[in-house]
């Protein structure tokens, strides 16, 4: 085994369950039901995540004309909405907490149902007039994304449950640490690929930058349409704005075998990472955000 497919098909996977599993030592059964005391906000945030992003990356990849690798690829990160680090960044931005880990918690499961169905259409869309043949089984992809998030997820969620001073002890340690491990392993995934990464970035740097921007537009314009307080505001922002990379890529190199394919997503965590923190410069010297 290369280093390549030991970074893409086992440390990947891997530093994938250890997020979910810290993101569920995080979760209670009340972040479920928490859509009855923010219907509004979380119907929001679920339709920007789950429809509208899909919609907006199928169109960006069509308006640029992208070649039907990097198409799918974007598709595949629009296919992935929020993960654990948007809480981490919603937190710092002094954000409604609690929305944000709703939806990445209500998100992450729904996606387990989208996401083949949505891939499994980009690649037969993008790729039926050319040579690029990538089929993608969709019971089986279900069973892949189920092993590696919801059952991560149940597992943290029965330590949270059984051992709940040792998961409040550990949810900060833990939260770190998931975000150390995706920029060690998104790190060494960009050093496998940096020649193909320098070339992507001059074929989608600009799309991923678009699609970044326009998905927390999107999220920051639809709050306030409805409007929601500004904590709530910024939750649906970041929420709308941050994918789960991590994710995206285990599809890429895990599922569908092509380390290609996540050039689009490896630049736009670049991107992501990048606005968020300017977003968590500004948003966090901001005080008494309640009252806005």
């Amino acid at each position: 085994m290369t280093a390549v497919e030991l970074i893409s098909k086992v440390l990947l996977p891997l530093s994938l369950a250890i997020i979910m599993l810290g993101m569920g030592m995080t979760l209670i059964i009340s972040d479920f039901t928490r859509i009855i005391k923010y219907p509004r906000a979380i119907f929001i945030g679920l339709t920007n995540q789950l429809i509208f992003l899909p919609i907006i990356g199928f169109s960006l990849a069509i308006a640029f004309n992208l070649n039907p690798v990097m198409a799918v690829g974007l598709m595949i990160l629009a296919s992935c909405p929020g993960g654990p680090t948007s809480n981490l960044i919603t937190q710092v931005c002094k954000g409604n907490i609690a929305l944000s880990v709703t939806l990445t918690a209500v998100a992450s499961i729904v996606s387990i149902l989208t996401i083949p169905f949505i891939l499994s259409f980009s690649l037969e869309y993008f790729s039926s007039s050319t040579d690029v043949t990538i089929k993608l089984p969709i019971i089986d992809t279900i069973l892949q994304i189920m092993g590696i998030t919801v059952i991560p997820i149940s597992i943290g969620m029965l330590i949270r449950k059984h051992k709940t001073n040792f998961a409040k002890r550990m949810e900060k340690p833990m939260r770190t640490s998931s975000i150390v491990i995706f920029i060690l392993v998104f790190i060494a995934v960009l050093a496998a690929n940096a020649d193909k990464l320098i070339d992507g970035m001059k074929e989608v740097g600009l799309v991923t930058l678009i699609l970044n921007i326009a998905t927390m537009g999107l999220g920051y314009l639809t709050a306030r349409l409805f409007k929601l307080n500004f904590k709530n505001t910024i939750s649906i922002t970041i929420e709308s704005g941050m994918q789960n990379g991590s994710l995206a890529l285990v599809i890429t190199t895990s599922i569908l075998n092509n380390l290609e394919m996540g050039i689009p997503i490896g630049v736009y965590v670049i991107w992501m990472f990048i606005t968020a923190g300017i977003l968590m410069w500004q948003l966090g010297k901001i005080p008494n955000l309640d009252s806005k």
